[in-house]
């Protein structure tokens, strides 16, 4: 794996929100919950929807009460092509047709032609960690599903968002530090470790401290019995999923609620 030193440019950082929009696990009560995940992420000027949920109507619903413009959406990152992540896909374009899509290559070759012709600007993401914006990186596509987390690059640490992490969360810190050499400030999403036994949970928790992550968050397909030993493994640095979720970083803090 190469390094992405070359690609990193020194900028200000002024802090960063990510409120979680879509999840099947509850956070605000006044929002509904659905199987799936999206999460809607407003740095320096950029606003950027980290995949779409199962249902369009519901996403734009819970943003709406939470007082987010999907409107205001620049980039909208797909991490793979699983009904439950691309589901309000075409309610959040034809609202915002003037933002760029950042695609795994697992997207089909079809999809990708019709997504080109509805928006501005259509990236494709092969196996290669890639550059995507300023302070923004993909994993590049990763394991047999083919999906891509997003990279964040806060200066002092990094923030890495998932969907799903099929080809294993492990796997995916490893791949950012190997990326830009940093400690993982948050890692939020999907863990995909619903499966996993308490032996197997108790390597991977304290595997994950020793690759870097400060703070965990946990939610959508992670399961009930990997958030619940989470919770012991990171104490006061777990902050549990579900929609309506905000989490906020400035400069010299680890991210809060």
């Amino acid at each position: 794996m190469h390094t992405m030193s070359d690609l990193v440019t020194p900028s200000d950082h002024h802090g960063i929100s990510l409120s979680i929009v879509f999840d099947n696990y509850p956070c605000n009560p006044d929002l509904q919950s659905l199987w799936g995940f999206a999460c809607l992420i407003e740095m320096a000027g950029q606003t950027i929807l980290f995949d779409t949920g199962s249902n369009g109507r519901v996403l734009l619903q819970n943003m709406e009460k939470m007082g987010l413009d999907p409107t205001s959406v620049e980039m909208l990152f797909i991490s793979h092509p699983h009904w439950d992540h691309i589901g309000g896909l075409d309610s959040v374009i034809e609202l915002a047709p003037h933002l760029e899509i950042v695609a795994p290559d697992s997207l089909s070759k079809l999809y990708l032609r019709d997504l080109r012709g509805a928006v501005r600007k259509v990236s494709v993401i092969d196996g290669m960690p890639t550059k995507i914006g300023e302070n923004l990186y993909s994993t590049g596509v990763m394991g047999e599903i083919g999906e891509q987390a997003l990279v964040i690059d806060m200066g002092e640490g990094v923030i890495v968002v998932t969907g799903c992490a099929h080809p294993g969360i492990e796997k995916i810190a490893t791949r950012t530090q190997e990326m830009l050499g940093k400690d993982i400030l948050l890692l939020m999403g999907g863990f995909h470790l619903s499966d996993s036994d308490h032996d197997e949970l108790e390597r991977l928790g304290a595997s994950l401290k020793s690759h870097g992550v400060r703070r965990l968050c946990p939610t959508h397909c992670t399961g009930d019995l990997a958030r619940e030993m989470f919770t012991g493994t990171f104490g006061a640095f777990y902050l549990a999923g579900g929609v309506g979720r905000k989490v906020d970083w400035r400069p010299g803090e680890l991210p809060r609620t």
